[in-house]
């Protein structure tokens, strides 16, 4: 089994200045980078303290710089908010200086208060995200990209550099919603699952994922599928466990507040809101139940035996093949990475 690391760049309260935030990570990093992970993947948010990375691509050459072994994702690229030519070379220049060690995880974002500053309708975004992602490959394997879609258009260019790994960097479609899903598999795209959702709906997600891809004549076999899991591990049960609530009250806080919720959209096949990972999970009313949500269903705790048993049991019941962790404090990461890495990589 692989393992990489969702790295969010949360800033809780502001409690510390942010370079100490920047800074913890770095070392984070670099401890991936010298004990086996395969990957980090640089999330990308914007607008609130929820995560302060608003530039993967910049945050991706620092880290290309620093480290020699891993891999760098993009965790995600939301892709709705950039012209697709620059976006197409920034992930290209990141892929030549990191002497191609990219793995382009693309999405279309979430956040109403992302969609509102960046002037993008949410009720389009599905569509503006689908023309950038084949915009973006069009400009990595065609000498000179022509593109005619109804949110953007081109004519002729020639986006240099062309990425170090041919025909492209691998890419990964960040989907939760069934629509999400069936155009990546319609297409052979492979996907990553995301954080919030219950191991049980991961396992549903995946196999409806691989139902779509087989109707389609692509199979599932070889796809690494990363599936991001929030965890938190200590020496005590009890420990975690705390560790564990804490973090589902920040998640669970922060996706509450305005700008952080989820954007309400309606799917254009069924007319009913789309099967988003925070449609409801994060509503006033259901704190408490949200926050139970994550310690029974979503977040990975305990001991680092238990971990290893957890894990060992979501492999089976999960189809759970690349592990992309969330720790949910540095303590987590560092015992996680000593005790459990070494069991299940």
């Amino acid at each position: 089994m692989k393992v990489g690391v969702l790295q969010f760049f949360s800033w809780p309260d502001r409690r510390i200045p942010l370079d100490q935030v920047y800074h913890r990570a770095f070392q984070r990093i670099d401890i991936m980078d010298r004990n086996g992970y395969d990957a980090v993947w640089l999330a990308e948010h914007h607008f609130s303290s929820f995560s302060i990375c608003p530039s993967i691509h910049m945050m991706g050459t620092h880290v290309a710089a620093r480290t020699k072994n891993l891999r760098i994702g993009t965790g995600v690229s939301l892709a709705p908010f950039y012209n697709p030519l620059r976006l197409a070379e920034e992930v290209a220049l990141l892929d030549v200086l990191s002497a191609g060690r990219v793995n382009w995880g693309v999405g279309r974002g979430y956040q109403e208060g992302e969609f509102r500053a960046f002037g993008v309708d949410p009720q389009e975004s599905y569509e503006v995200f689908r023309e950038h992602v084949q915009a973006v490959i069009g400009a990595w394997t065609q000498q000179r990209v022509t593109f005619a879609g109804e949110h953007f258009q081109c004519d002729g260019v020639e986006v240099l550099p062309k990425p170090a790994q041919q025909p492209h960097p691998p890419v990964w479609l960040a989907a939760s919603s069934p629509e999400a899903m069936n155009w990546a598999a319609e297409n052979g795209f492979s996907i990553m699952l995301d954080p919030h959702a219950g191991h049980g709906r991961i396992a549903e997600k995946r196999e409806l994922y691989r139902g779509i891809l087989e109707r389609h004549g692509h199979s599932i076999d070889g796809r690494e599928i990363p599936m991001a899991r929030l965890i938190a591990c200590a020496g005590t049960r009890a420990e975690a466990k705390r560790i564990a609530r804490q973090g589902a009250e920040w998640t669970v806080g922060s996706h509450q507040k305005k700008g952080v919720r989820a954007a309400k959209v309606e799917s254009r096949l069924n007319r009913e809101r789309r099967d988003l990972a925070m449609d409801h999970a994060f509503a006033d009313d259901a704190r408490e139940s949200a926050i139970d949500r994550y310690l029974n269903e979503v977040i990975i705790h305990g001991t680092p035996d238990e971990l290893v048993d957890e894990i060992e049991r979501l492999k089976e019941e999960m189809f759970l093949g690349y592990l992309l962790l969330a720790p949910l404090s540095h303590g987590s990461f560092v015992l996680f990475t000593d005790e459990v890495l070494p069991r299940v990589a």
